[in-house]
């Protein structure tokens, strides 16, 4: 059925309709998706973190979750839409990737046929100004009531997903908190027993990119935990690097893992696709194995000593604030500064 399909997708993108109706019904499900989003701890925290850690004006400063806010849903309207259509979608912008038992033969021809009306034009350029880390150690918190576990994330910047070192910078974050026997884990819930799990992970951007640590902790070691997530952060960037059995582990993980991860159509695209959305090299998957192979514990911890700010973290709890307020002013925090879920002062 590619003919046909081929069709019907040339005709949605190049034809969108935008009916008023259906938008009314989306932003019926965005509102209803964002208002529960505001009861959740975890995405109430993700809501709140990229405005703290970019600043309000930066184009990446938009919740983490997707949906927006409550002000610019209800505003939106179909001739924003049309408007959005018709400045960014455009052919020499554009990257067509497919997989599948097709040639680029039998489809280059079909696809120059179906879109030989498509027109080019100048998109604007989108401005992404570089953050510099703000350590005003303030503590945001985020009041919810009759919670029976406190969120707690730490977050900081780090370089796009395409920096040359990436690969060390991945490998460095497994350590800390990427896997299930990374440190993190290992320390709160393993050790500890404070938390059922406690990750790091990197997120993924052209520009500068957020690293944030976080768990899921029992109310009454809130204190306690945030001060061991700080603690494993200075560690492995200061006084207790990766080891070179830790470094081991991470890379016959993160190889072993690959074939799995191409075993789907959709799955060979999503990798394509990181290519092209973080302007990586064509051939990094092909090198990717190759890479991981070759890294060394010096390499994993010259990029936690290069790339780590433990004292520029911004740190969100989500919590009962009347439970965990007098143990969080115990830590040493110039203050302690509420905020909504939106990420507004309070």
């Amino acid at each position: 059925k590619l003919k046909p399909s081929l069709e019907i997708f040339a005709d949605v993108l190049l034809n969108p309709v935008f009916p008023e109706k259906e938008l009314d019904r989306l932003r019926k499900v965005y509102l209803a998706a964002l208002s529960q989003e505001k009861t959740q701890p975890t995405s109430m925290a993700l809501r709140v973190l990229p405005k703290l850690l970019f600043g309000k004006d930066h184009a990446y400063a938009q919740p983490l979750t997707g949906t927006g806010t409550e002000a610019t849903l209800k505003a939106l309207s179909r001739e924003d839409l049309v408007r959005f259509h018709q400045t960014w979608f455009r052919p020499d912008h554009a990257t067509l990737i497919a997989v599948g038992p097709v040639s680029v033969a039998t489809l280059k021809p079909r696809l120059e046929q179906l879109f030989r009306n498509w027109q080019p034009g100048e998109i604007p350029a989108k401005r992404i100004d570089e953050v510099r880390a703000q350590p005003d150690r303030i503590l945001y918190l985020v009041d919810k009531p009759g919670a029976e576990q406190s969120v707690i994330f730490a977050g900081q910047l780090i370089p796009p997903r395409a920096t040359a070192d990436d690969i060390a910078i991945e490998a460095m974050n497994d350590v800390l908190g990427g896997q299930f026997t990374a440190r993190l884990n290992m320390n709160l819930r393993e050790d500890k027993h404070w938390s059922y799990g406690a990750y790091s992970m990197a997120q993924d951007a052209r520009g500068q990119r957020a690293l944030l640590a976080y768990a899921a902790v029992q109310s009454d070691k809130t204190a306690e935990s945030l001060k061991e997530i700080r603690n494993e952060i200075k560690d492995i960037a200061t006084t207790r690097p990766a080891s070179a059995d830790e470094v081991a582990l991470v890379k016959r993980s993160n190889i072993l893992s690959l074939p799995g991860q191409w075993e789907t159509g959709a799955a060979v695209l999503g990798s394509i696709s990181k290519l092209v959305e973080f302007g990586l090299p064509d051939t990094y998957w092909a090198g990717y194995a190759d890479a991981v192979r070759s890294l060394t514990p010096e390499q994993v911890n010259q990029a936690a000593r290069d790339h780590l700010q433990p004292e520029g973290l911004v740190f969100v709890v989500v919590g009962d604030r009347k439970v965990i307020e007098p143990g969080l002013k115990a830590l040493g925090f110039d203050a302690i500064q509420l905020v909504d879920t939106d990420g507004e002062l309070l």
